[in-house]
């Protein structure tokens, strides 16, 4: 082989362009002729693949057909005698009833038994007297057809199977198969149009299996086709022997479903690629259907071997084509080098110096473009010679440069390789999981503690989507919008606009803990507890971000809950027993209560209530906790909700003569919030409350719904003002605390569990905003919640005095 590519090398370069423009025009003739043979080869493809599989399509489609018209044929029969209206007479005998469903028997072999019911489910007549006097209410065919369903899939022999004559043929297995039947039931009437019973007949299938034999049978011995019969649930009725029985679930069986018939190429789980027909039963006429799926399969190379024999063809009418063209291209490449081949000989002689220039040829001898060649070559070897110098001593300074510039990227190198091995150290040796995330949602960092937390390995998480692999699915549309918010304001950043940093760090999910549900490598969800920074490298951002387990302390928050609901939930029922009965007596139900006993009772009826606001606060907390609170968030005036809270609270506040205001600008009237109506009235009422009881006499709380500007968005305050005694310094960091009083005596003289505001708190986070408070000493108490407004807001700096409308209770 050496010797013979040696030779070719040699008879190549010795040939020159002749050869190679030779082949040239013999590989182009190649590529358009093979071109050619692929373009007219794909169209016949095409046509003759579409036209197998379109007649596997109409098999599969003819075999559906002759299943539901044979299905309809027993349908209606059985269903025309059922809604005849002497078959709930009782004057007719049972034996004249047998011999009229023998009868019926005798005219279509296929029906294994036929009988009658009464509306109990026991047998009064049938075929051959088999299962008369048998209690049926529990089949399966009794019940639905008292349901309005007609029709029982295939299904195997239960009472029958011993009791068929073998001589029928019907109870005869085949291929030692069990004897299976599809069940037919409908009901009968009385001449009150009362339901009497069923009348039922059981369809053996031999009847498909010679089905099959009639239509399927002759065309798979001619086309080595298989059909096969598949059932709604995708169990094979009839088929080839190795799959009978067998639940399967090829892709052309759910096209089938989708799209009624067709054909398409599959590997089936034998391995082997099939060309399938399919078809999908939707009944016929009356008949429903029983949603079987009719599916003709043939080998792929059986059913493409005359395509083989045509593409065969093909190829060696191409090849005989592109020699006969490549014989051509050679007779016209020896023409067009004969001028070049000149050219070529002087320009040798002028490398051996034999001339100076190249000798201008005749004109006759030469075309255009080779006298244009000589006059360039000869001007060519002139500044070649010239600047062979010069390059020369380009080449000795350009290789000190290199040198010098090679040596700096080393040292540069080694710094930089050194400062990343010290930050991967530090990283790989934090206790807590750290990711590293770019503005595209991929991973580009993942350290030891994040492969133990996740069970992913670095090489197997780095570039891969991070919402798509540890974030539950009703997660990922929120986090991918917040990435891209960050983008559209890091975008902002690089244009010049000098507020874009600030925007950045205003954002809520940066730089601070928070508390989140991700998911492990086997899609288990677990809490953990995570802080996200944003890097800024150079030209690009990308977040940082550490992440803590905290499955533990959420068990123990679970179960803590677990107890004080079941506790809540036991004590929650005497109470309200023991309260009505207090009230009962209170109101005089017993008679006439002596002055004191009343007033006892008047106290206990009083404690009975707050314990069960107690109770209710509780259980509103542990529904929170646990996730397990239902918010129903939808777009409404927020106005409206305000108004509701005020008349809820009226009475209240006539109790300890204290006026509500509700106060709002006329262009903020219909600002618009996503809220849950019903939770964000419990938050306004629990704050109007709280204001009321601690507002001396006669005095006012407002109600303001104002504009808000929060994280350089359009946000809106409901604000709660009161001129009560004000926050404590020292409570107030514990005041959104569970069971947070101020002063434990007022709190008995006032009311109140304690929850409330620790519940707000929750609602208000849920609906993704935020409460607080202004307390100072002369000042009025202002309780806020910020919300994000839906609507377009008016300026927050107008001043009240001028905008405020006024609604007072």
């Amino acid at each position: 082989m050496t010797l013979i590519a040696l030779k070719l090398k040699n008879y190549f370069s010795s040939r020159g362009v002749a050869v190679y423009l030779a082949l040239a025009f013999s590989a182009l003739s190649l590529l358009l002729t093979f071109i050619l043979v692929g373009v007219i080869e794909i169209s016949a493809t095409d046509s003759i693949k579409s036209r197998i599989g379109n007649s596997l399509a109409e098999l599969a489609t003819q075999t559906s057909e002759t299943f539901d018209r044979g299905m309809f044929e027993r349908y209606r029969e059985v269903h025309l005698i059922a809604s005849r209206d002497d078959l709930g007479m009782p004057a007719i005998d049972l034996p004249q009833r047998r011999q009229q469903l023998e009868a019926l028997q005798e005219s279509y072999p296929y029906y294994a038994w036929i009988g009658m019911t009464n509306i109990d489910g026991k047998v009064l007549v049938s075929t051959r007297k088999m299962l008369e006097t048998t209690d049926v209410s529990q089949r399966p065919w009794f019940k639905n057809a008292l349901n309005g369903i007609y029709l029982g899939d295939v299904h195997e022999a239960k009472l029958l199977a011993k009791l068929l004559p073998h001589s029928t043929g019907v109870a005869n297995t085949v291929n030692n198969e069990p004897v299976r039947f599809v069940d037919i039931a409908f009901p009968y009437h009385d001449k009150n149009g009362q339901v009497s019973g069923i009348l039922a007949a059981h369809l053996s299938w031999q009847w498909a299996n010679d089905i099959e034999q009639s239509i399927v049978t002759p065309m798979e011995q001619r086309k080595n086709v298989e059909s096969i019969i598949v059932d709604k649930d995708g169990k094979v009725l009839l088929g080839p022997t190795d799959l009978k029985g067998r639940t399967i679930n090829p892709p052309s069986l759910k096209l089938a479903q989708n799209l009624g018939s067709g054909h398409t190429i599959e590997t089936w789980p034998d391995n082997q690629r099939y060309l399938v027909g399919y078809s999908y039963s939707k009944g016929y006429q009356s008949y429903p259907g029983m949603g079987w799926t009719i599916l003709v399969r043939q080998s792929e190379a059986d059913a493409f071997s005359p395509l083989k024999k045509i593409q065969q063809k093909v190829i060696w009418t191409g090849l005989a084509s592109a020699v006969l063209f490549s014989l051509l291209g050679l007779l016209v490449a020896r023409n067009i080098i004969l001028p070049l081949r000149a050219l070529a000989k002087s320009a040798q002689r002028i490398q051996n110096g034999e001339i100076a220039d190249i000798p201008a040829s005749p004109s006759n001898n030469n075309y255009f473009e080779v006298q244009a060649l000589t006059s360039s070559l000869n001007g060519l070897v002139g500044n070649l010679l010239k600047k062979e110098s010069a390059l020369k001593e380009l080449n000795l300074t350009l290789e000190k440069r290199v040198e010098q510039r090679t040596a700096e990227l080393g040292r540069a190198l080694i710094k930089v390789t050194a400062s990343e091995t010290r930050i991967q150290s530090i990283i790989e040796t934090a206790q807590a999981a750290f990711i590293g995330v770019d503005l595209h949602g991929n991973f580009i960092d993942w350290n030891t503690q994040a492969e133990k937390m996740f069970g992913w390995s670095r090489k197997e998480v780095i570039g891969k989507q991070m919402s798509r692999m540890i974030l539950p699915a009703r997660f990922q549309a929120i986090v991918d919008e917040a990435i891209e918010k960050v983008v559209r304001i890091s975008e902002l950043s690089g244009s010049g606009d000098s507020s874009a940093l600030a925007k950045l760090n205003a954002l809520s999910f940066l730089n601070h803990r928070m508390e989140r549900i991700v998911l492990d490598r086997q899609n288990k969800e677990f809490p953990i507890e995570i802080t996200i920074s944003l890097v800024h490298n150079k030209d690009h951002f990308f977040f940082s971000a550490f992440l803590h387990d905290i499955s533990d302390r959420k068990e123990v928050e679970r179960m803590k809950n677990d107890f004080i609901s079941t506790v809540s939930h036991e004590l929650r029922t005497p109470l309200t027993s023991i309260r009505g009965s207090i009230g009962l007596l209170v109101g005089g139900v017993a008679g006439e209560l002596p002055a004191p006993a009343k007033t006892l009772l008047e106290i206990a009826s009083k404690n009975c209530a707050r314990l069960v606001r107690l109770i209710n606060d509780v259980l509103d907390i542990e529904k929170i906790e646990s996730g397990n609170m239902r918010f129903d968030m939808v777009s409404q005036p927020l106005l409206t909700l305000a108004q509701h809270a005020i008349d809820a609270t009226q009475g209240y506040a006539a109790q300890f003569n204290v006026n509500l205001v509700l106060q709002v600008a006329p262009e903020d009237i219909k600002i618009q919030v996503c809220a849950d109506r019903d939770r964000l009235i419990q938050v306004l009422i629990n704050l109007l409350s709280n204001a009321i009881k601690f507002s001396p006499e006669n005095d006012t709380v407002t109600l303001r719904i104002a504009p808000h500007i929060h994280t350089l968005e359009n946000w809106v305050r409901l604000s709660v003002i009161d001129h009560g005694c004000g926050i404590g310094i020292e409570f107030r960091q514990h005041i959104f605390q569970k069971f947070a009083m101020a002063d434990s005596a007022d709190s008995r003289k006032k009311g109140g569990t304690g929850l409330g505001l620790s519940i707000s708190k929750n609602l208000v986070e849920q609906h993704g905003g935020h409460i607080g408070f202004f307390s100072a000493a002369g000042d009025p108490t202002e309780f806020f919640i910020d919300l994000p407004s839906l609507t377009e807001l008016s300026s927050p700096d107008v001043p009240e005095a001028q905008t405020a409308v006024e609604r007072q209770i």
